[in-house]
């Protein structure tokens, strides 16, 4: 892949501003060799974040094994083959595991660029994720994620892994100019005791006037996970996606007692694309004779199909990586999905009818208007009959759902207008008989989307305005029709920014202005068997500041960042403000609520005591001291 570029949006922009900043390059770091405002960013080995929700504690008495897997030194490793060390799940903690909790932690010095990393086990991937830039005197962060809990989870895998071998991708390049090596340690935390019943301890109904799903059947991990990625893996296991044509694929058998499937596809841009939110259409490019090849207009649709068949779509977050539209807005606090970008799950479980017949089918990925490049793969979910060896299924009337798109752009030279709406909106059907009944999966799915990038004052000033919502119903449906489980996902991620950019009139530089409005908000909801659970994430960021720009060097500038993180379920209420300015923490409050359930009453309540080593009370306030404790 190539080099990991810096406010790759701004090179139409370059281009446009005359003489003086034609010929600047498309790359920008952050230089901290010099007096000024950024001073403050040069802290000690400082500590790099990316506020979540936290992970909630192991049930007590519960064995708990860390097991280090990996430690590498990523320094040339552009073009090289993944760093790589065996895995096995620990003796000590033998599964079933209520949590196990992959750990990815990093420490670099010097100058470099963000580049972008993923963790894989046999070819399925764990973990994408991207780096901070450091600073001369050093940063660090860690990226810690439940891999076992819900249904994009990895149970299975680090139960019994076909080969045992866990890989990390980072290319990275060192040289006179760029001298960070970022050193990588990658560890796994076993805890025990299962937090659920597995499907083969429940038993269905008797009555066919009452049928009944599990309660575990949305919340339970899959027995098998089968990777969509490269067979290889000598430059990573992703597929790199080059263009709208492009489509990547795998070939597989699924076995035949498979009742449910789910697709969760990871992805992230790169190159000219990086910034496909902002790119202008061809039109403005050629009218202007520009050479960038950042084109194709502002719309992005990643496609799921199975045996040719279009089998669910999403358009991705944008994800803004830590040297994105502005570098300085990123320290310390990076911006929402960077070190843990966020994966989309498609419900294939309508075209198991294609799936179980002990035959090899293709599931491909490609990506609508898409241009160099991309890295895809997949995690293909499947969930097993304990009872039966093979299942029947049909997949129900099947259409391509038809994606209705306008596009109204202006120009007047420099100066142009570019607006598109998407939308989308499918409906699949099948069913399946196995031991749970004869069951029928409906899943429909709107997604529409909104963009307008904007020109202006002669092609300086640049305005990007993107919302895209997605809406998600999986129905479960008894053989006589009555609906018996239902899980619905309801996403919505607004973008805006803006950024003027001016001649500073000496030595090439330029002074570039901003500012940026950021949003995840997801919901879902799952009814089951007579159980119900709401959970929704809604994640906030704002920023503003400038940089003076000489070449590829940010020479100086100031910035502040605020994020507010609000997080809630049926137990859990969580909230966590931080406020940054010119690489320094300001404000970092968290307030936290907890009601459990009756029967994880006693476990709860010691989880919230002082003193028990989690670092946080019920319904309190915490200091930054007391987040680093967790």
């Amino acid at each position: 892949m190539a080099p990991r570029l810096l406010l790759l949006f701004l090179l139409p922009l370059l281009h446009l501003l005359g003489p003086v900043l034609a010929e600047v390059p498309d790359h920008y770091a952050v230089r901290y060799a010099r007096p000024g405002a950024l001073a403050n960013a040069a802290a000690a080995a400082q500590e790099y974040l990316d506020p979540t929700y936290p992970l909630p504690p192991p049930p007590p008495m519960a064995p708990t094994c860390t097991v280090p897997v990996l430690s590498h030194s990523f320094a040339n490793t552009y073009g090289a083959a993944p760093a790589t060390a065996a895995y096995a799940p620990p003796p000590g903690c033998p599964a079933p595991w209520s949590q196990v909790v992959l750990s990815f932690s990093v420490e670099i010095s010097g100058d470099q660029y963000d580049r972008v990393a993923a963790v894989w086990l046999d070819g399925a991937e764990l973990l994408r994720t991207t780096t901070a830039e450091p600073t001369p005197d050093g940063i660090r962060w860690t990226v810690r994620k439940d891999v076992t809990f819900h249904i994009t989870r990895y149970s299975a895998l680090l139960r019994s892994p076909p080969a045992g071998v866990l890989s990390v991708m980072l290319e990275n390049l060192v040289n006179d100019v760029f001298t960070g090596l970022y050193n990588v340690t990658v560890s796994l935390e076993f805890h025990g005791t299962p937090p659920y019943p597995l499907i083969s301890e429940v038993t269905p109904s008797s009555s066919s006037d009452k049928p009944k799903l599990p309660e575990s059947y949305f919340q339970a991990p899959a027995d098998l996970i089968l990777p969509i990625s490269e067979a290889t893996g000598d430059s990573g296991y992703w597929f790199r996606i080059q263009n709208s044509s492009d489509s990547r694929s795998s070939l597989l058998t699924i076995p035949t007692s498979t009742y449910r499937a789910v697709l969760e596809v990871f992805v992230s841009p790169h190159s000219n694309d990086e910034f496909w939110y902002s790119n202008p259409p061809d039109l403005y490019i050629q009218a202007n004779n520009l050479s960038t090849g950042r084109d194709n207009a502002a719309y992005r649709e990643v496609v799921a199909s199975v045996d040719g068949r279009f089998a669910g779509s999403f358009v991705p977050f944008p994800v803004i990586y830590t040297g994105g539209i502005n570098p300085l807005y990123w320290q310390p606090v990076s911006a929402l999905g960077a070190f843990d970008l966020p994966t989309y799950d498609i419900e294939l479980t309508p075209f198991l009818g294609l799936l179980v017949d002990n035959k090899t089918h293709q599931i491909a990925i490609s990506v609508v208007d898409g241009i160099a490049e991309w890295l895809v793969d997949a995690n293909l979910h499947l969930w097993l009959d304990p009872s039966w060896l093979e299942v029947e299924a049909s997949l129900g009337p099947y259409q391509t759902p038809r994606l209705s798109i306008s596009r109204r752009y202006t120009t007047q030279a420099l100066n142009g207008s570019f607006s598109i709406k998407a939308k989308r909106k499918s409906f699949f059907s099948g069913w399946v008989s196995c031991s749970l009944g004869n069951l029928t999966t409906e899943v429909e799915t709107e997604t529409e989307a909104k963009s307008l990038v904007e020109f202006t004052n002669d092609g300086t000033n640049k305005t990007v305005q993107l919302k895209v919502e997605q809406d998600t119903e999986v129905v479960v449906r008894s053989e006589k029709g009555k609906e018996i489980g239902k899980l619905t996902t309801e996403a919505e991620y607004p973008l805006s920014f803006y950024l003027d950019t001016e001649d500073a009139g000496e030595d090439g530089m330029s002074v570039m202005k901003g500012s940026l409005s950021h949003t995840l908000d997801i919901q879902t909801k799952a009814e089951c068997g007579g159980f119900q659970s709401e959970a929704r994430l809604v994640d906030e960021q704002t920023a503003a500041g400038w940089m003076l720009v000489k070449d590829h060097d940010v020479v100086n500038g100031t910035a502040t960042t605020s994020q507010r993180y609000r997080y809630s379920d049926d137990q859990w209420e969580y909230e966590r403000s931080i406020d940054a300015a010119d690489g320094a923490v300001l404000s970092d409050n968290v307030s936290e609520k907890f009601s459990p359930p009756d029967d994880h009453l006693q476990a709860a309540a010691t989880a919230c005591l002082p003193g028990t080593g989690t670092g946080r009370n019920c319904d309190r306030t915490a200091s930054a001291a007391d987040i680093a404790a967790m």
